[in-house]
């Protein structure tokens, strides 16, 4: 559409000049060359709700349309409240018709009676121009054909014939596309295909600076860079007639007008929602009347915008209060100091850095300072065990100053994380000699390769060459099918304890009397059984932590051996739906003082 030369009056006065008939998309035209504000209604849809003293629900997209058949009366009723608050534009009860078309529903079950999506289409055009025939200044209103995005889908071609159709009956005086996100190469033939009826085309996004945006201020996607504002330009060649912003929070709007108008010279507008559908209804986190309203239409003003309306939650009493306020205005050019381009880093980030997120000691946890560990090939990968165990050791600075032993060392993050602690020397023992010299690596790799010494050991004939005064396992623990082949020199592992057992059982060699040690057990094992041996060895144990561990690969093969060590002791794990998931417990095992650690 393009603008018209001609110079007209505010709409509370005729519009053309004297001897002269103007049509309502004439008016517009005639306004947007003086410079004066074109106003939109508000939210036709949740007017209709607080009239009807109900509320949508959230699955139904089509939600306000039925009212075009059962509830004719309100409708009109609403149109004139616009229309009496200012309104330059009325927009049809039907932006849910193309989700109706797109849902396959081409009738209305709740309606009284069963009526077409072309029917309802035609009905709430009726509608819309009987609300604006009362001989006074709705006839100078245009009425805008309302349709959401899904008309932007497989069925949108030949939902746009049939509309064509229906605008031959009885044409709207222009075609407002509203709450548009993505754009594709099927927008564009959309509107080329709505540009063919002859009818004016209007498009409004739910955008902000920050890309796509929700109706709670949600964002999708990363940065565009300039991709969205090249789209405004490429649908200002093919005709469009203006451009908007909708159905978005107020406080996402700024910036919003004068960075499109970077990219096109066409009308601009804003229209953003006070307030959102929850499950219990309408809501509205902030009461905004009519004169907070005003003060925010003057600001988009003052951005430039030469439309300005009301989505979800905007009422006649916000319209008229704006359309007060607006009246002797031109719009201007007042850019946002900040820069709002998402690609650029000042526009992500806040300009003060917030809060970290740290812990009780002010360690920082967001990143999560890690290890930086490399798993080889063939070496042991850490698994939800080990991890267990790695965050008490991080979480409460385990090992400082103190001689430590890492039994079944794998890649080697507990050791390196005891290095980190500050331990005076961690000593790595694990069965697989490439284990070992993994773990030299990593404490190279993080700088406490002076504190770490690494050895290739069998757990079984090993004999202690010390006492430690720190000891953390997280040993291997799988029940084992007596008939599967054997291979070893090790016994089989009917109860999936033999390592945990021989340990418990070295304690008293590898442990100093007042030493700890952190020992990882999975709910597959008695714990009956753990008690029974650290009491026969002088040991007390607590539970200080655990995890759920979902059985992988190689527990689940062994699945019928678990469930026999379950029914013959108190192992157990849990299902969850389809999943076997168990339990990871770190007990802390202390020689028995009598100070008040009972058995876990």
């Amino acid at each position: 559409m393009k603008q018209s030369k001609l110079v007209g009056d505010r709409a509370d006065g005729p519009a053309a000049v004297e001897g002269e008939s103007t049509t309502p998309v004439e008016r517009i035209e005639r306004m947007l060359a003086a410079q004066r504000c074109v106003l939109l209604d508000g939210a036709t849809g949740t007017e209709l709700a607080q009239r009807a003293g109900d509320s949508p629900g959230l699955d139904d997209q089509r939600w306000g349309v039925n009212a075009v058949i059962d509830a004719p009366d309100d409708v009109i009723a609403v149109h004139r409240s616009y229309v009496s608050a200012g309104s330059d534009v009325i927009s049809t009860n039907t932006w849910g018709l193309a989700t109706a078309v797109r849902a396959h529903a081409p009738e209305q079950p709740e309606s009284s009676r069963p009526v077409h999506w072309m029917d309802l289409a035609r009905q709430g055009l009726r509608l819309a121009r009987e609300a604006t025939a009362d001989g006074g200044r709705g006839e100078d209103c245009a009425v805008a054909f309302s349709l959401n995005p899904d008309v932007d889908s497989d069925e949108g071609p030949e939902t746009v014939r049939l509309l064509a159709r229906v605008f031959e009956e009885g044409a709207p005086d222009l075609v407002l596309v509203e709450t548009l996100a993505l754009v594709r190469d099927s927008t564009y033939a959309i509107v080329e295909g709505l540009l063919e009826t002859g009818v004016p085309v209007w498009l409004s996004f739910r955008r902000c600076r920050q890309g796509v945006c929700g109706v709670f201020g949600q964002h999708w996607g990363g940065p565009e860079g300039d991709a969205f504002g090249r789209s405004l330009r490429r649908f200002e060649k093919l005709g469009v007639g203006a451009l908007l912003v909708n159905c978005i929070p107020p406080d996402h709007v700024t910036g919003m007008v004068s960075w499109m108008r970077d990219f096109t010279d066409l009308p601009l507008g804003v229209y953003p929602n006070l307030g959102y559908l929850s499950n219990e209804g309408w809501r509205s986190d902030t009461e905004i009347g009519g004169e907070e309203y005003a003060e925010m239409a003057l600001r988009w003003r003052e951005e430039g915008a030469q439309i300005v309306g009301g989505c979800c939650g905007v009422g006649p009493q916000q319209i008229a209060a704006a359309s007060e306020a607006l009246a002797e205005t031109k719009p201007g050019q007042w850019r946002p100091e900040q820069d709002l381009d998402p690609s650029s880093d000042r526009s992500m980030r806040p300009r003060t850095p917030p809060p970290a997120w740290r812990d009780e000691r002010g360690v920082s946890l967001y990143p999560l300072q890690f290890p930086d560990i490399v798993c080889e090939p063939g070496v042991f990968v850490p698994t939800q065990g080990s991890f267990l165990v790695w965050r008490y050791l991080f979480r409460e600075g385990v090992g400082a100053g103190k001689r430590c032993l890492d039994i079944g060392c794998g890649s080697g993050l507990l050791t390196v994380q005891l290095g980190l602690n500050g331990a005076s020397h961690v000593h790595a023992i694990d069965l697989d000699q490439a284990a070992a010299t993994s773990t030299l690596t990593n404490a190279f790799r993080n700088g406490v390769s002076d504190r770490v010494s690494a050895a290739a050991v069998d757990l079984w004939p090993w004999v202690p060459e010390e006492r430690y005064e720190l000891i953390v396992a997280s040993l291997y623990q799988t029940p084992v099918d007596p008939f599967e082949q054997h291979v070893s020199h090790r016994p089989l592992d009917y109860w999936g304890r033999n390592l945990v057992d021989h340990l418990i059982r070295l304690l008293p060699e590898a442990l100093s009397g007042d030493g700890v040690a952190y020992i990882m057990q999975l709910s597959i094992l008695s714990q009956q059984r753990t008690a029974e041996l650290l009491d026969e060895a002088g040991y007390d144990a607590r539970v200080v932590d655990f995890a759920f561990f979902q059985f992988s690969d190689m527990f689940s093969e062994r699945q019928e051996q678990i469930e026999r060590v379950e029914k013959l002791s108190d192992a157990y794990h849990l299902k969850l739906g389809g999943d076997d998931v168990m339990v990871a417990y770190l007990l802390e095992v202390t020689a028995r003082t009598g100070a008040g650690t009972g058995v876990a």
